[in-house]
């Protein structure tokens, strides 16, 4: 049996699309969360000294985005087709240019860095809010099922429940001009493996 161990901090952010994954295939695996104080022990043994990293029998997996690839098609959350992979993984990388977009509002919102949160809320964080949205509406609606690729749940989905449970958290109400969203995170986290991870899981902020 593959023994899988996740070495992530005690937060949400870019693990939690990859317990996520873990959760829905009813896969166990080591959920290490470091503490701040704890990680600098840690960092030169993990590749690129940084986290997350997927340990798989030994091997070491880095970089979110990777590893979220990696489980999603080991356990049959990338996509039913070559096709359906790509698009999924069009999306991931579309939100990492969105996260992107919104970074200098979110290191201030959480408390990471000085600044104006109001002021960047409205300046950077609402434009690129509804530019992602709008697109992702739109694919929600040409889908037609549901979900953002193919006829079943994929990282892809993760992502964006996720963000959108995430966001209502640190700002309520955010997704609420989105219907089509706020219905999708609800079926997502409908899913039955999914929604018992979501009660039990350990308490993390953002």
């Amino acid at each position: 049996m593959v023994h899988y161990k996740l070495h992530y901090f005690g937060l949400y952010a870019r693990g939690e699309p990859i317990r996520q994954v873990f959760a829905l295939a009813g896969q166990e695996f080591e959920d290490t969360r470091y503490s701040m104080e704890e990680w600098p022990q840690h960092k030169a043994d993990m590749p690129f000294g940084q986290l997350p990293v997927l340990e798989v029998d030994g091997e070491l997996l880095p970089q979110s985005m990777a590893i979220l690839r990696f489980v999603g098609r080991r356990f049959g959350y990338a996509g039913k087709t070559d096709v359906e992979q790509a698009q999924v993984d069009a999306i991931a990388d579309q939100f990492q240019d969105y996260f992107n977009e919104f970074k200098a509002y979110f290191v201030v919102a959480v408390g990471f860095a000085p600044g104006d949160k109001e002021q960047l809320f409205n300046s950077v964080m609402i434009p690129a809010r509804n530019k992602m949205f709008q697109m992702l509406s739109q694919i929600l609606r040409s889908n037609g099922t549901g979900f953002l690729v193919g006829d079943s749940v994929t990282y892809a989905d993760l992502l964006l429940s996720i963000h959108v449970a995430g966001m209502d958290g640190l700002t309520p109400g955010f997704a609420n001009d989105y219907p089509r969203l706020l219905e999708h995170r609800q079926r997502v986290e409908s899913i039955p493996a999914l929604k018992h991870y979501l009660e039990t899981r350990p308490f993390a902020p953002f």
